[in-house]
């Protein structure tokens, strides 16, 4: 059967990238339902809450803040070692529609344990919606997925196997989901160290969180440690920090 060759589009060619880096990763995962009833009440008392995945992506740094391993990338150049960051850098992956192709593009919010929730929406809102040329961390990997294979080969190494190099390129963590979407309980891959996936919000407050994380960096009892405490940061600081970015206006009803 004679089919039609297609080229390959930039931001698909850098998912072919990002494969391909993510090949070696030996990676697992563990899930659970987050029980988050007050994160939701301060969340419908707020005139205009942040998105989700700020939520998510300020909760996993104030909780890596204290958590030094979450911090921590596996780099193999001159020789394999632990590299412990000094702040958290995410990356978030933001879905768009470039000249007509559905695409993920990453976006890069660097300590954001020092930010508001509002800073953080605020990033990545501008990457949902500006031009790619207007996206600091795009242009940046669109750069560098232009290069010639051999050229883009040999920067993707230098970014993954030097531990200060992974910080800047591929952050400390990654967060991604497809709850607008309608849910569903993603594993995406990565080349790490940790991703975050969350799904929708069940009827009885839970929502579904997924932590796929690099073995060679650290184990199961820690994640689980970790899970327990994203719930109980989700519910405390980021939850009062939606409560104090104002209520909802009350609106006069007519008798």
């Amino acid at each position: 059967m004679r089919g039609q060759p297609k080229n390959i589009s930039l931001p698909r060619r850098l998912i072919v990238d990002l494969m391909r880096a993510s090949m070696g990763v030996p990676f697992v995962s563990l899930s659970r339902p987050l029980n988050i009833r007050p994160l939701l009440e301060a969340r419908a008392t707020t005139a205009a809450p942040a998105g989700w995945a700020a939520m998510f992506v300020k909760a996993f740094a104030l909780v890596a803040r204290d958590e030094p391993i979450l911090r921590t990338v596996y780099a193999k150049w001159p020789w394999p070692t632990l590299y412990e960051l000094p702040k958290s850098v995410a990356l978030v992956a933001i879905a768009r529609v470039e000249d007509g192709e559905e695409c993920v593009l990453p976006q890069r919010i660097a300590a954001p344990e020092t930010m508001s929730l509002a800073d953080v929406d605020a990033q990545i809102r501008h990457a949902k919606t500006a031009p790619i040329d207007d996206v600091p961390m795009f242009r940046k990997i669109m750069r560098a997925t232009r290069l010639p294979l051999p050229l883009r080969r040999l920067s993707w190494a230098v970014g993954m196997n030097f531990g200060r190099q992974r910080g800047n390129w591929f952050g400390s963590f990654a967060v991604s989901s497809v709850a607008a979407y309608g849910g569903g309980e993603l594993h995406p891959i990565t080349p790490g160290p940790f991703i975050v996936s969350y799904g929708v919000v069940e009827p009885d407050q839970t929502i579904h969180v997924v932590i796929r994380w690099d073995h060679r960096v650290t184990d199961a009892a820690p994640i689980a440690r970790v899970l327990t405490r994203l719930e109980q940061v989700l519910n405390t600081e980021i939850a009062a920090e939606l409560r104090s970015a104002g209520p909802k206006p009350i609106r006069a009803v007519g008798a």
